[in-house]
């Protein structure tokens, strides 16, 4: 298996294994939707014997504060159900950090579970002073500084793109 940036040729594929990994296209149409409006992305997928078998994307969040701060948001992560709990998803997720950090963002904020993305580093947004615009457990929310200290004196509301809004 390896990894590497998404490619145009792929869409279709990466459509078919997020659709797969939520049992619904909902998920498929927002990456869709945020590919389509061309913002800057981090768009990753892992290929086994030439098949596509997981996908990660990485796209910008703003927070509201008076500090402009490049911060990514991860997500959706999918894996083919065949492929889960083999390390993938990890595997897209740690390479997906090391381009957000070699990029020059400083933060990575995740809405999930916080037993599972706390193994990478992330830790709960809220004690950083940082809040989702979603209705979650505030341990769910969380927020990973890929360069120290970036997060000091930084408080305000996280705001992902507007098609995750819309979804």
């Amino acid at each position: 298996m390896h990894i590497r940036e998404e490619t145009s040729e792929d869409v279709f594929a990466v459509r078919e294994l997020i659709t797969a990994a939520f049992g619904g296209t909902m998920e498929a149409e927002l990456v869709d939707s945020i590919r389509q409006r061309g913002v800057h992305i981090i768009s990753l997928v892992a290929v086994q014997d030439e098949d596509v078998v997981g996908y990660v994307l990485f796209s910008p969040v703003h927070i509201e504060t008076r500090h402009e701060l490049p911060v990514m948001g991860l997500g959706p992560v999918a894996v083919l159900p065949f492929f889960q709990k083999q390390g993938i998803g990890r595997a897209l997720i740690k390479a997906g950090l090391e381009k957000c950090y070699v990029g020059g963002e400083k933060a990575v904020v995740v809405l999930g579970d916080a037993a599972y993305y706390t193994r990478f580093g992330f830790k709960p947004a809220h004690s950083f002073g940082i809040k989702s615009i979603y209705e979650a457990p505030p341990e769910n929310f969380m927020v990973m500084e890929l360069e120290e200290n970036t997060l000091a004196g930084v408080t305000g509301i996280a705001r992902y793109q507007q098609e995750f809004e819309e979804f």
